[in-house]
């Protein structure tokens, strides 16, 4: 999946921290240039500086908010542009509310949902375009193991993702396009600390890695799959869940929000 560029590019939402951080290391290391999209420049700034210091990789900064539709815009500006192609998108930025859909305002619940879906569709319809055009590139959608849970308004969104996803990657694959969901378990990164959310509320065996989360994920990438779940428990835990009555489900949405 190369452009004319020397070096293949990768546009990443939520590079700064978790998954997303992992991921933008790990795509500078195969050879990637990155776009790099997210609300805090100087992070930004800073993780650009560490992919051209420890891997010769371009990071081009983009200042946006994926729940203004003006910030969108640009995202999607750039994604769209012929002259700058982008091999790869990886739709990433993502946050959790951490108190019962109803004790949380409408506002909170709509910002969420911008970002979680709304984002995710409107880039990835603004990627197809070039892609499909080139007949060449790559989508990875990052979702979530909760798409299989009744978890509130948070599976709901991450399981729209994984549909879209199982649609999508049929879809476009005979013109040249690969797109995989990635669902990751319980990781340790910033998101439940940004929730507030004590890691003591989730049993110790359940948590996963970034490193290995991510390594999983591209492995599953280079071998084409159209759907990665990493490591075996939660391979174990979604075939599971997709079964299980949704009363007994509904017991364990208290997880990873205590």
């Amino acid at each position: 999946m190369s452009s004319t560029h020397a070096r293949p590019v990768a546009l990443v939402t939520g590079p700064t921290a978790g998954i997303g951080r992992v991921l933008a290391l790990r795509l500078a290391e195969r050879g990637y240039d990155l776009v790099l999209v997210a609300r805090d420049r100087e992070r930004l700034q800073a993780l650009a500086d560490e992919l051209s210091r420890s891997h010769g990789a371009t990071g081009e900064v983009l200042v946006a908010d994926l729940s203004d539709r003006a910030g969108m815009a640009l995202v999607e500006e750039r994604l769209t542009d012929e002259s700058r192609p982008v091999d790869l998108l990886v739709n990433n930025a993502g946050f959790g509310l951490k108190r019962r859909f109803s004790h949380n305002s409408v506002d909170q619940e709509q910002a969420a949902l911008d970002i979680l879906v709304t984002a995710v569709m409107r880039l990835t319809h603004a990627a197809l375009g070039p892609m499909t055009a080139r007949g060449s590139g790559g989508i990875i959608n990052v979702a979530s193991v909760a798409a299989y849970q009744p978890r509130g308004s948070y599976s709901a969104a991450k399981a729209w993702v994984t549909t879209f996803g199982a649609w999508a990657s049929q879809e476009y694959a005979p013109q040249g396009v690969h797109i995989m969901t990635l669902c990751p378990g319980f990781t340790r990164t910033e998101f439940h600390q940004r929730m507030d959310v004590s890691r003591e509320s989730v049993p110790r065996p359940l948590w996963l890695d970034v490193d290995r989360v991510v390594d999983d994920a591209l492995a599953d990438w280079d071998a084409g799959k159209r759907l990665s779940i990493p490591s075996r428990r939660y391979k174990l835990i979604t075939a599971v869940s997709r079964h299980a009555p949704t009363g007994m489900l509904q017991r364990f949405q208290s997880l990873g929000r205590r």
